[in-house]
């Protein structure tokens, strides 16, 4: 497909590609752009002995962007954009650098271009920008969350903005488990029927509004858009929407690769306004155009017989997503919770689905707190459609099974926040939530336990009944295609219930045989790894690494591979009875899961370097001062699990006070972080910031290898002696 459009496009001279006047500027890299650091840059090279910031404290309202940053606390938030004009004035160097995606699009088996039915999950929930838009967290008792990726293949975030850009949170969750993210160009109604016959016009016009999407797409680090216009178009207009997208599709490509541009099912090639529930000959012009179509919702087998048979449907039924509204407005097959009647019948004609506000599960309940529960009968009933991609990213694998939310904040089985928080930049690898029948009355269920965590918001509860024909069960957990190398460290940490015993079973493969795209079922060898003694070299450089902590009721266990030519398919947690033959209820809280290259617990980590300060802003109320400012430091995020943010006083107006200790601010998951409403001591004053940066296995680093900087600050005098 890719092939055929470029062809089209170097055939056809009047759309080669034109530089655009931002486009020096549009180079993607950092949580900040490369035209708004250049004064940052100097501040983030000063030698360190100079990095010290002084501040003459004044109060008036914030200069910060309000579409940006919330203008009562100054913390940063994720907008969309509301018309063509702010779309066209849009610039790089105005950007959100708080809303730049930060983690690569991962590996994964079987990827995107060789998936042959693929699926897709377009999140409308509510008006969107809810809880989602605070970009470092929010206070929330029972949030939407997403969490069965292992089955979808692009995620869309939806609203009725006319440009929606996807929160950065969401766009680093899809990424981490190998999913692409698509932002939403919507126009509707009489306004956007104007809207269309201005930048749908000329080549110059519909050029500029694709260049500025690309340049967005590529700034704020997604990867493609849904283009949906609902509303009818003029000769001219409905003649160039197969050139605007065609040429939107194809810059998208070579800026983004594997990037995907998607065609909603409205307009006509006449222009008219008339959803077809289906690809035919009234709206191929656009499907030949782009990457796929997403069609509309009150379609029949009828329509996907039609389709299946359609000439221009041929090669590329994988490019056809057949809409399904959970919501089941309208005459549709199934939806709801019976959303799965529609895709069988979509799988049946082999054809993708577009599987349209899943967020029904979390509106239509009335207890929030049952949404897990029913968040995992919902996926459970589509699971037999769809494929479980397998991560395929090289060591090291580390999930805590953080789902992004929590009614407390855990760091090795201790509470570091004791409230409700939502963030979905903290979210860990997901494992397989599923329920299976056993043998008699046994059975197995995994699923997110809130409960109780080891690090982050959860922990991964496995429960169930063993049967008494049985000896020992396995939960398969993780599927995954990920090279290990000859000498691994495993590390599990877990709960159990008496009466069972516990352990890992991991299922290899030989690597040469996972190489082969495409291969689902491959044999496979199970290995139990056995534990290690604390005098063991590899458990005293883990415990030297890990430093002091009371694991508290959680039992940690650790143990070596030595492979050769191997490859990791499968993680299991094996329950064995202790003893007798009766049927055995079990639970066992699964808190972290580690699998390492040996070699790797004995490099040396490296220090924060340069953290920057500034966009301060001073808020008095209360009887309090409070600080709110942006830090910025060097290191590699993909590193790191977290960042550790903290203050403390050095020295205030009394002098007899010493100084303070380092008391949390909070976690930052980039090297980036907003400080918001610090309440300081009165001016003046000395304070300092330190960045602990958490190691993706959990290790923290000497405090010697910490950022730190530190702000003094005066009252601004108002006395003209």
């Amino acid at each position: 497909m890719d092939g055929a459009l470029t062809t089209e496009h170097q055939e056809d001279g009047s759309l080669r590609r034109r530089k655009t006047e931002d486009e020096g500027e549009d180079q993607i890299g950092s949580k900040l752009s490369k035209t708004e650091t250049t004064g940052l840059e100097s501040c983030l090279d000063e030698p360190v002995e100079l990095r010290s910031v002084h501040e003459v404290i004044k109060y008036g309202a914030s200069s910060l962007p309000a579409k940006h940053y919330d203008p009562d606390t100054t913390e940063p938030i994720s907008s969309g954009l509301q018309s063509l004009e702010e779309l066209l004035s849009w610039k790089r160097s105005e950007a959100n650098p708080f809303n730049v995606a930060t983690v690569p699009l991962a590996n994964r088996e079987p990827s995107l271009a060789s998936t042959p039915h693929r699926t897709l999950v377009s999140h409308d929930m509510m008006g969107g920008y809810l809880d989602d838009r605070f970009l470092q967290g929010a206070e929330s008792d029972a949030p939407y969350v997403f969490y069965h990726w292992q089955y979808i293949d692009v995620f869309n975030y939806f609203s009725h903005n006319t440009v929606t850009i996807p929160p950065s949170v969401w766009t680093n969750a899809a990424h981490r488990h190998g999913v692409i993210v698509l932002g939403t160009f919507i126009t509707e109604w009489t306004d956007g029927g104007k809207m269309c016959e201005v930048f749908l016009k000329e080549e110059e016009s519909y050029r500029a509004v694709a260049d500025r999407l690309v340049q967005i797409a590529h700034c704020y680090g997604f990867d493609g858009w849904l283009i949906n216009i609902e509303n009818p178009l003029g000769e001219t207009a409905v003649k160039n929407t197969p050139l605007f997208l065609r040429y939107l599709t194809d810059q998208m490509h070579e800026r983004v690769p594997g990037s995907m541009v998607l065609w909603y099912d409205s307009v006509l090639e006449n222009g008219q306004l008339k959803w077809q529930n289906e690809l035919n000959p009234s709206n191929r012009v656009f499907f030949s155009a782009c990457d796929g179509i997403f069609t509309n919702y009150n379609w029949t087998e009828q329509n996907l017989e039609g389709m299946k048979a359609y000439s221009a449907a041929q090669g590329r039924l994988a490019d056809i997503f057949v809409g399904v509204d959970v919501f089941a407005r309208g005459e549709v097959v199934g939806g709801k919770l019976e959303t799965n009647k529609a895709l069988e019948m979509i799988r049946k004609h082999d054809f993708s689905t577009a599987i349209f506000a899943p967020g029904w599960v979390y509106e239509s309940i009335p207890d929030k707190n049952d949404f897990r529960k029913e968040q995992d009968k919902f996926w459970s009933l589509l699971s037999d459609f769809l494929y479980v991609h397998r991560p395929s990213s090289p060591l090291p694998f580390v999930s805590s099974f953080c789902q992004g939310a929590g009614t407390s904040l855990y760091w090795r089985g201790q509470r570091e926040v004791d409230r409700s928080w939502f963030n979905l930049d903290a979210q860990e690898l997901q494992p397989l939530y599923y329920r299976e029948t056993l043998e008699g009355e046994g059975w197995l269920r995994t699923q997110g336990c809130p409960e109780d965590a080891w690090s982050g918001g959860s922990s991964l509860l496995v429960e169930g009944v063993l049967p008494s024909m049985l000896s020992k069960v396995c939960a398969r957990i993780f599927s995954l295609q990920v090279p290990l190398s000859s000498r691994v460290f495993v590390s599990l940490i877990y709960k159990p219930s008496p009466g069972v015993t516990v352990s890992l079973e991991l299922k290899t493969a030989d690597a040469t045989l996972c190489t082969h795209r495409g291969v689902q079922d491959i044999p496979t060898s199970s290995i139990e790894p056995i534990a290690l003694t604390e005098d063991h070299q590899l458990m005293r450089q883990f415990s030297q690494s890990c430093g002091q902590w009371n694991p508290d009721g959680w039992t940690v266990r650790c143990s070596q591979l030595e492979l050769q030519g191997c490859a990791l398919r499968d993680v299991c947690v094996s329950v064995r009875r202790d003893g007798g033959d009766k049927d055995t209820p079990f639970k066992c809280r699964v808190g972290e899961i580690m699998i390492l290259d040996a070699e790797s617990l004995s490099v040396a980590p490296l220090p924060v370097q340069s953290v920057c300060l500034y966009d301060v802003v001073w808020l008095r109320g209360a009887n309090k001062l409070n600080l709110n400012a942006t830090l910025r430091w060097r290191y590699p995020a993909q590193l790191v699990r977290h960042f550790l943010v903290y203050w403390r006083r050095l020295r205030g107006p009394d002098p007899r006070i010493p100084s303070g200790k380092l008391a949390l601010i909070g976690r930052a998951y980039c090297p980036l972080f907003r400080v918001t409403e610090l309440t300081v001591p009165e001016p003046p004053g000395l304070l300092e910031l330190v960045v602990e940066p958490v190691s993706r296995e959990g290790f923290r680093v000497p405090e010697s290898q910490w950022g730190r900087r530190s702000l003094s600050y005066t009252e601004e005098r108002t006395d003209q002696s």
